[in-house]
């Protein structure tokens, strides 16, 4: 139920599949949270009695208000799904019986002359709800649902929404891009049936280009957000994104070479940052330039799976060339030191068959990997001329040293399939043995070690050659991790004192504790705590939760 609500649910939504969505949210609500989808229930139920009156009164002077224009109209009332009210309750935090507008009118008519004209009727008849009137015909959704919305009010007070569509418009809404299949064997698409699937061939396109399945599921997921902002090109093109989206997502949606060149934008006649967040109907110009190339800050920027799909694509591209290039640099000083001819052991095969035992595809696999610093270039010495004395050298001091060095991370952590490998734990989370944890191949660095859950971990997997499988090893070694937790706690007298004696309870250090107190009675505390693996530090902070006067305690990543 949670996959569902979390993947199918928006993408049967995002695909324009109206009536699918709707159903699957019901059903995923009823199982995730039972007793609120109990309360709801019965509570609508209640209402029937109420509701239904309510309805038929509403739809029959719709009816007799259409008729007398002559405006042909099939008319049906309802009330919203249980999912959608129980989710305007959360977000606005009232309870049902302030929901009131749960009543939804739908007025299906022959034409789109016609939709405008039963708008204008209307409101002649109920006063409309200001800036509750949304016009999805003129600039139809990314989903390529059309209809025009109103919430009106009765004389009574009470609140409802009418949606004003077309059949073909209802078919649409109903179906989505289903709706705009060809089945006929054997036949193309049109031209205009695959316009209408611009995202489906999108998700196509990214499931192609994308080698690791995890990089497509993320792309996906970020996509299936609504996309509600509406700007326009100078020439008045409209394009939609995402709220948030900035100047980044508008380049690349005009063109990759336009994004992979982009040097700033302008918004409405003024130069803006690239961190500019878009909003309705702002005029995007983008100003490029031919020596400028997409950076690793970039993804940060980037909302939309299409910008950040290509600026991956590009900095795969371009991170790999520069590591070929350092590595068969690093390999040729290694083959230097030892006086071995590379070029000629490149000739004779030598190297050739010494790379297929190391397990690369070719050469130019193997100097990435070099460059990168997941692999260390004596091993392809020893590999194509043992004799060089480099195998004894090996089980010597210096191979000791080195493996001490470049083995095995200060945590204790093991690089699978790899040796010799420089190990460190990324600052920006400082992850605790027992977390989930990913590793990253830096040019020349070796591998950095990230929490799974660190905010950062999307921005810099976007090559998936560069993840590299990391465990913890099995012997801890006696190595502690520095936790920073802050409290927010009352301020009285002794609190401290108890937070102290807890983390002592526990057998943990405290490396440092700093409190600040305000004109409230509240307080903070922050402190930095050494744990040897993440169920102390669990153990830690739940015993904290428990002291009379601390509301809530919350590890601090940076």
């Amino acid at each position: 139920a949670l996959e569902t609500r979390e993947i199918y649910a928006p993408l049967a939504h995002r695909l324009g599949i109206g009536k699918i969505k709707s159903e699957l949210e019901d059903l995923c609500f009823e199982y995730l949270e039972p007793d609120a989808f109990g309360d709801l229930s019965g509570e609508l139920q209640a209402r029937r009695g109420v509701s239904d009156p309510f309805i038929r009164e509403i739809r029959d002077r719709l009816c007799a208000a259409l008729a007398e224009q002559q405006i042909p109209a099939e008319i049906t009332g309802r009330i919203k799904t249980h999912f959608s009210i129980y989710k305007k309750m959360q977000i606005q935090k009232i309870g049902v019986d302030q929901v009131y507008d749960y009543i939804a009118f739908r007025v299906i008519t022959d034409n789109v002359k016609n939709c405008y004209g039963a708008l204008g009727i209307l409101h002649s008849v109920w006063r409309p709800v200001p800036g509750r009137i949304k016009d999805f015909i003129a600039m139809p959704k990314p989903n390529m649902y059309q209809s025009l919305h109103t919430s009106l009010m009765t004389d009574r007070g009470q609140p409802f929404e009418v949606q004003i569509r077309t059949e073909e418009m209802h078919r649409v809404a109903e179906e989505g891009i289903a709706a705009h299949w060809q089945y006929k064997d054997g036949e193309k698409m049109s031209d205009g049936d695959l316009r209408k699937v611009t995202w489906l061939r999108q998700l196509l396109e990214w499931q192609q280009d994308l080698e690791d399945p995890r990089d497509f599921v993320q792309l996906v997921k970020v996509d299936l957000f609504p996309e509600d902002v509406y700007t326009f090109t100078p020439r008045g093109k409209v394009l939609s994104f995402r709220r948030g989206a900035t100047p980044i997502d508008f380049a690349y949606a005009i063109h990759t070479e336009v994004g992979h060149q982009c040097s700033g934008a302008k918004v409405n006649g003024k130069i803006v940052s690239l961190k500019y967040e878009l909003h309705n109907g702002d005029i995007v110009e983008i100003l490029t330039h031919p020596g400028r190339r997409p950076s690793r800050d970039w993804l940060g920027l980037a909302k939309t799976s299409r910008a950040r799909s290509k600026i991956r694509a590009w900095l795969n591209a371009n991170e790999r060339t520069r590591a070929i290039a350092l590595g068969r640099e690093i390999v040729e000083k290694e083959f230097k030191k030892y006086k071995l001819p590379f070029k000629g052991l490149i000739e004779d095969g030598k190297v050739a068959r010494a790379i297929s035992s190391l397990g690369y595809v070719d050469l130019e696999d193997y100097f990435a990997a070099a460059g990168y610093g997941k692999v260390m270039p004596h091993g392809l010495v020893s590999a194509v001329a043992p004799e060089s004395g480099l195998e004894s050298r090996a089980d010597g001091v210096v191979a000791r040293a080195v493996k001490r060095a470049f083995g095995r991370g200060p945590a204790g952590i093991e690089v699978r399939g790899c040796d010799d490998v420089l190990i460190s734990l990324a600052k920006c989370c400082n992850p605790v043995r027992g977390e989930a944890i990913v590793g990253y191949i830096s040019r020349g660095k070796g591998v950095s070690v990230h929490s799974q859950s660190c905010t950062n971990v999307a921005q810099l997997m976007y090559d998936s050659g560069r993840r590299i499988d990391v465990a913890w090893s099995q012997d801890p070694g006696g190595s502690l991790f520095d936790v920073k937790l802050l409290l927010e706690v009352e301020d009285q007298q002794g609190l401290l004192a108890k937070i102290v004696s807890v983390v002592a309870d526990e057998k943990t250090n405290i490396r440092n504790v700093e409190a600040t107190t305000h004109e409230t009675p509240d307080a903070q505390i922050s402190m930095v705590v050494a744990v040897a693996d993440q169920k102390q530090m669990d153990r830690v902070i739940g015993r904290i939760k428990k002291i009379r006067g601390v509301r809530a305690v919350q590890r601090v990543r940076r």
